[in-house]
């Protein structure tokens, strides 16, 4: 046979090898569907049944029993909107806690991220549907006509100091919102009334005090309305507290005994700013009646210094710990400024026991600092007649108090703050906002979530050495790659010699 017809096969057979080719095309082609349709189904499957853990150090992403319980029951549906900038430090840990409350929210909480920089035309239409600014970073929450809006600040807790650059020490995000969102669910507006006719120590101070309770208001689902205590036979019934904000001038015995009525009721609230310059002897007589006795001093620091006296009237305090409700302020300092009294909390005797009252100090100021009575002198000292540390400028009263948390809520509450410049346009810090707004949520009962703990932040620092970093480069950049590189020829020469 000639070696052309050796070499050369046969038509035939060419032909028999063709139907071969297309068989494996065809199997390859079906093998690929099929794991097209697997990797679908699989992604599917992996969208609507999932495991989540949460495996950070302190538990940043898991929602807390209470939280989880009220959400579980949630009955109406509910917009937040994530109105954050980007580079904010805690952008990533808002979103991922707020996707908690919407994969455990029933499908009733939908969450949506508007970048104010980046999503002009949103935030611009967000603005004009609820009437906010949204000048700042924060979390709004939206349900039917209610609204709230939570500022960056409120979210966390940061180092203690006067540096204009304060660490992040605490995130306390889930306390602030999910007590705005049992807000925006009640579907009913609170009110308080705000006590006016009763001077102030200047009408832009009266003006400061209302327009920031206002602002609160807007905040937190409550409104405020102006009220004479002289031209009403009672405190409005419909009334879910009362503002007693920086009074220059007393109370009349009349208004005094609507005052006490309407705090001998089954449920009252009243939020008190005393102005210590004010002559309310009245007033102050209704507070010792209840276990707490405004001093008339003045709270202040003086020294002698090389420059000559220095006295000091602005009042650095601390947050106490005994009382839930300012429990996520504990590691913050708040500042009064102007002049401030020290409060006496008047140990418990028999007529405070049978009204069941309970008085409790709030803030506490510095250890330099004492109640000079003789405060008009250059420069005063602390003598017997002063009143020294401990120095409360801030306390609660609750009548009506049990041992028991969830049996509560028909007690009548009352905070007072011996300062009439706490809520000042010109002075007033986050802090004292923050403080304001849980003691009038305190007032209404919102506190329902005051137990979820802050998560702590921790910054962690690893340090390498020079070997350490050129065996870093080594694995990444040499290593790594060569071993793929090698693993493909390998793959590359096995199919070529088959």
């Amino acid at each position: 046979m000639p070696d052309s017809e050796q070499n050369n096969p046969p038509a035939s057979a060419a032909a028999k090898s063709m139907p071969k080719r297309y068989g494996i095309g065809l199997n390859v082609a079906l093998q690929v569907l099929l794991a097209l349709a697997l990797f679908a189904g699989v992604n599917r499957l992996n969208y609507y049944h999932y495991w989540r853990w949460d495996l950070s150090p302190s538990q940043d992403y898991t929602l807390s029993p209470a939280t989880l319980k009220y959400l579980d029951s949630l009955t109406r549906d509910v917009q937040i909107n994530i109105v954050f900038g980007r580079d904010s430090k805690v952008y990533g840990e808002v979103q991922s806690l707020l996707e908690e409350y919407h994969l455990h929210g029933r499908q009733r909480i939908k969450v949506r991220s508007i970048d104010p920089v980046r999503d002009i035309e949103r935030a611009e239409q967000l603005k004009a549907d609820t009437g906010l600014s949204l000048a700042q970073n924060g979390v709004l929450i939206r349900c039917g006509a209610n609204k709230r809006f939570i500022t960056e600040e409120e979210l966390v807790v940061r180092e203690k100091g006067t540096s204009t650059n304060k660490q992040i020490i605490e995130f306390r995000g889930e306390d602030a919102i999910s007590s705005a969102l049992i807000s925006v669910v009640e579907g009913r507006v609170r009110r308080f009334y705000y006590v006016v006719g009763k001077g102030s120590r200047s009408g832009l101070g009266q003006s400061d005090s209302y327009n920031a309770a206002i602002d609160l208001g807007r905040q937190q689902n409550f409104e405020v309305i102006q009220v004479n205590l002289s031209e009403v036979a009672h405190i409005p019934t419909d009334a879910d507290g009362l503002m007693i904000l920086g009074s220059r001038y007393d109370f009349s015995e009349r208004e005094i005994v609507m005052l006490n009525n309407y705090w001998q009721s089954k449920r009252a609230g009243i939020f008190i700013m005393l102005d210590p310059g004010g002559e309310t002897a009245r007033l102050n007589a209704f507070l010792t009646a209840n276990g707490l006795h405004p001093r008339g001093d003045r709270v202040l620091m003086a020294e002698s210094t090389s420059t000559g006296p220095k006295k000091e009237f602005t009042v650095l305090g601390e947050f106490t710990k005994e009382v839930p409700f300012i429990r996520h302020l504990t590691s913050s300092a708040i500042t009064l400024a102007g002049q401030t009294e020290s409060l006496e909390i008047i140990p418990e005797n028999i007529s405070l026991k049978e009204q069941s009252i309970s008085v409790k100090p709030l803030i506490l100021a510095a250890p330099r600092y004492w109640g000079e009575k003789q405060f008009l002198e250059e420069l005063p000292v602390a003598d017997e007649e002063d009143t020294l540390p401990p120095i409360y400028v801030a306390a609660s009263i609750e009548r009506g108090a049990v041992g028991d948390e969830t049996q509560r809520a028909d007690s009548s509450r009352m905070v007072v703050v011996s300062n009439a410049t706490l809520l000042d346009k010109q002075t007033m810090l986050a802090v004292s906002r923050d403080f304001a707004s849980a003691g009038l949520n305190w007032l209404m009962n919102r506190e329902s979530f005051i137990g979820i703990p802050a998560k702590s932040k921790h910054s962690y620092r690893i340090q390498l050495t020079n070997k350490q970093h050129e065996l870093i480069f080594w694995i990444t950049s040499i290593t790594l790659p060569g071993a793929v590189l090698g693993f493909g020829f390998m793959v590359w020469a096995s199919r070529r010699a088959a």
